[in-house]
């Protein structure tokens, strides 16, 4: 699960990023796709092209992944590897000493 997070977790940043500039420039009620003008609400064009970034960007993070250097990936596992839950640290048992 954690390296789909590897993936994901920067893609909805990045796509966060680009829909906030992008919808800053540009109007979603004077939105047109294909010559047509975009008779969606803000909110389901706002949605929609939130998710529509995220999949470009996830096609990015993706590949980036993939074109690392085995020795950058296998490095990536090993620190990963090292503990279960990166966010947190892990807990201690009962009755353990504090070192």
């Amino acid at each position: 699960m954690k390296y789909v997070i590897w993936v994901l977790w920067p893609a909805f940043i990045a796509a966060g990023i680009a829909e906030t500039i992008f919808f800053t420039m540009i109007d979603p009620r004077q939105l047109y796709l294909f010559g047509q003008l975009v008779e969606w609400s803000p909110t389901a064009t706002y949605s929609t092209g939130f998710l529509l970034f995220w999949l470009v960007c996830i096609g990015s993070s993706l590949m980036t992944y993939l074109m690392m250097p085995h020795q950058a990936q296998e490095a990536l596992r090993k620190a990963a590897g090292d503990r279960e839950d990166l966010a947190r640290p892990k807990r201690r048992e009962p009755g353990s000493i504090n070192r």
